[in-house]
């Protein structure tokens, strides 16, 4: 997983809103949910679904499909998967000791 890959699913995981969806979209197994199914159970407009459905979408944490008028949700396992391995990665002693040796980050101070 590329750092930009990395990035957007750490952003799109951090939101408890989001979190929840992708939760109720991988609860739904190997078939897909409707769309129109999660903002029933959602307690936000469905303008602010779509909006976190997008970042999810960005993330590659879900993929949608469309039938006709109707837009259905699949979780994407690899992905968050591949986000598993990598965080796992970055935060063994080895992988920050590689990362450190390779680039020095310059931290604020606030």
């Amino acid at each position: 997983m590329d750092a930009g890959q990395f990035i957007k699913v750490s952003k799109a995981l951090s939101d408890p809103q989001r979190l929840a969806m992708l939760e109720r979209i991988a609860a739904a197994g190997p078939g897909d949910l409707a769309c129109k199914e999660l903002v029933r159970t959602c307690d936000v407009v469905a303008a602010t679904v779509s909006h976190h459905l997008k970042e999810l979408q960005n993330a590659g944490l879900i993929a949608g499909r469309k039938e006709g008028q109707a837009m259905f949700l699949s979780f994407q396992a690899d992905v968050l998967e591949a986000y598993r391995r990598e965080l796992s990665r970055r935060l063994s002693p080895t992988g920050a000791k590689s990362r450190a040796d390779g680039k020095k980050k310059r931290v604020k101070r606030v």
